[in-house]
């Protein structure tokens, strides 16, 4: 993992199109405004988690057919 340190308003980029930055910062909770692309999903870990149970409990889809 990797740790860094911002101050609020500073960024930090992931690859060449994903801007995480600092919009606020009150006691022990830090607010963060994410750039992504749209076709890149960006959820917190307990909805990302839910959402992979949740997959995991439907039946395999079909072939589409032509």
């Amino acid at each position: 993992m990797l740790v860094v340190s911002r101050h609020r308003d500073e960024s930090i980029m992931i690859g060449n199109d994903i801007v995480i930055t600092i919009v606020d910062i009150r006691g022990d909770k830090v607010r963060l405004g994410i750039q992504a692309p749209a076709d890149v999903a960006v959820h917190r870990q307990e909805v990302y988690e839910a959402i992979m149970r949740h997959n995991q409990t439907l039946p395999p889809a079909e072939p589409e057919k032509s």
